[in-house]
């Protein structure tokens, strides 16, 4: 085998169809929503000719790095296979195309098989990288997920409208790459993007690659809910969105509570934050019973669902504050967790609980220094309206300890402070149960969205129990020293299970550029840990 960098091709050697390449070309984008079946749409003519060849796919390889910059390079079994069909023409076009692929860098090559006209190959990095203990999480993994996104992209620019991946040696991983890394919420464009379906490129692993796509659809779905404008999802709009997706299975029910019945259930602290707009509040009630027994005590998982957060009457600047559409994302991460869940049957009961509003000015609105009671009987000073979350999540907190439940898990949005903290690295999780940090941490690690442990000390619980007028205030009285602590410390006053969990998803509600595999626009994070969270409880007997 010739080393490779060194050969130099002529037109002898190599006929002049294959010698096109294409570098760095611009992603495009797609919309939300990708099948979960692993099979092609039917095909249209590519309008720039792509697509000729027998079916028209796309191709997605990937190659590994060499121990030595100029060593030969290092295909994956896909690879390596497909190279052999083409009499090693992939391998040599790879070698006189530039130096060796880094990790998550891409090249094109066009004419190499009928049947793909494109053939994107991908860098992977080392070669059984496994997990980093410096980064916390499993670096091949997120290599593949990252390096599959770029390829399906770059076949999207071509407007090839489907792709077959390379599994990688990790099919789940790889579809994750894939069905994440072609969504973009354009529900609302004239003008739609391409749509490409990925499938999986050969057939070995055909179990894993669909179990990936549907933890990646389960974390879209929570990105759409959380793009999509405030009037389009308001509380009820929400409420109904996820009844939808539920509907066709049969051990699940949804129970859509109106505000008639959150005032029976005494949860001031929620209709108080409510009462400022003029949508009506929505308490969203989910049991999925995928148990063997459905008397099994539940997970119970309870999400933030601000639909809109203007501040109140604290009211935040005008400056960023369309984002306040996604404040739901606790509740919109938790339900599509669940959707997920129940798609997979995962044997194990859950419960959802998502309380659903706006934060809204007016003449009616929660006023800095009202007093307001929750559900449990506690009062609260309200100094600051635009920490409204934590009243939602008392309440919410309240009512699910009627359930008897393994363990609680809320999900919010709920301080800038904890963006601040950790930016958009890792989810901030504050938590009573050393078992509970346990299962999530180790879950985070394979799906490669992070989870960092924070305290719950008696010295931020004293700034919130010293309040003057009430039982508590909404705030800790050094104001911003602390502040996602000082939160979390409030919701520890609700709480009298012996496994709760708080997660903080603030600084992970968004994407810029951080995580490669995830357009910008909102994230839907952290979804697919949620959800390998449950699948690791259904393997412990732990508290059942």
């Amino acid at each position: 085998m010739r080393p490779s960098g060194r050969r130099r091709a002529g037109p002898a050697s190599l006929p002049a169809m294959l010698l096109p390449w294409l570098r760095g070309a611009a992603a495009r984008r797609l919309g939300p929503r990708l099948p979960l079946a692993c099979s092609c749409s039917p095909q249209r003519p590519s309008p720039r000719g792509y697509g000729r060849g027998a079916g028209g796919k796309g191709l997605v390889l990937g190659v590994y790095s060499s121990e030595k910059d100029e060593g030969a390079a290092q295909f994956t079994s896909a690879g390596d296979a497909f190279d052999r069909l083409v009499s090693g023409k992939l391998r040599e076009l790879l070698s006189v195309s530039g130096p060796p692929l880094k990790k998550g860098k891409t090249r094109i090559f066009h004419g190499l098989h009928q049947d793909f006209p494109s053939v994107v190959v991908v860098g992977l990095g080392k070669k059984n990288a496994g997990v980093n203990d410096q980064e916390n999480w499993n670096e091949g993994k997120e290599n593949i997920r990252a390096a599959v996104a770029v390829g399906c992209r770059q076949i999207q620019d071509l407007e090839i409208p489907c792709v077959e991946v390379d599994p990688c040696g990790d099919a789940q991983a790889a579809a994750e790459g894939a069905v994440l890394g072609l969504h973009e919420y354009n529900e609302l464009k004239q003008k739609k993007k391409p749509v490409v379906t990925p499938q999986l490129h050969g057939s070995a692993e055909s179990e894993a690659w669909q179990k990936g796509v549907i933890y990646a659809e389960g974390q879209n779905l929570a990105r759409y809910l959380m793009e999509a404008p405030a009037n389009y999802i308001t509380p009820i709009k929400f409420a109904e969105h996820i009844e939808q997706k539920l509907r066709s299975f049969s051990n699940v029910k949804v129970h859509i509570r109106q505000e008639s019945w959150i005032a029976t259930q005494q949860m001031g602290a929620f209709l108080s934050v409510a009462k400022g707009s003029a949508e009506p509040p929505i308490f969203l009630e989910i049991h999925y019973l995928g148990g063997a027994n459905t008397n099994d005590s539940p997970l119970v998982f309870v999400g933030k669902g601000v639909t809109f957060d203007s501040g109140g009457i604290s009211l935040k600047p005008s400056s960023g504050m369309d984002a306040m559409r996604a404040d739901m994302g606790g509740a919109a991460t938790v339900c599509s967790a669940i959707v997920t869940a129940a798609t997979l049957n995962l044997p194990l009961n859950i419960i959802g609980l998502a309380p659903l509003c706006e934060n809204m000015p007016s003449g009616k609105a929660n006023k800095p220094g009202d007093v307001v009671r929750a559900k449990n009987g506690k009062t609260i000073q309200v100094d600051n309206t635009d920490a409204e979350g934590r009243l939602l999540l008392a309440d919410a907190l309240c009512y699910a300890h009627n359930f008897n439940a393994r363990a609680i898990v809320n999900a919010a949005t709920l301080t800038g402070a904890m963006d601040v903290a950790l930016g958009s690295a890792a989810t901030g999780v504050f938590t009573n149960s050393s078992w509970l940090w346990t299962h999530l941490y180790e879950a985070s690690i394979l799906t490669g969205d992070r989870v960092w442990r924070m305290p719950l000390f008696e010295h931020y619980t004293k700034q919130v129990t010293d309040c003057p007028l009430a039982d508590l205030s909404n705030i800790g009285k050094y104001s911003r020293a602390g502040g996602a602590c000082t939160a979390a410390a409030f919701l520890k006053e609700f709480v009298t299970a012996s496994h709760w969990a708080h997660l903080d998803i603030a600084g992970v509600m968004s994407n810029k550029d951080e995580v490669p595999y995830l357009r910008k626009g909102m994230a839907g994070r952290p979804t697919r840990t949620l959800v390998e969270f449950a699948a690791r409880l259904t393997q412990d007997s732990h508290n059942t």
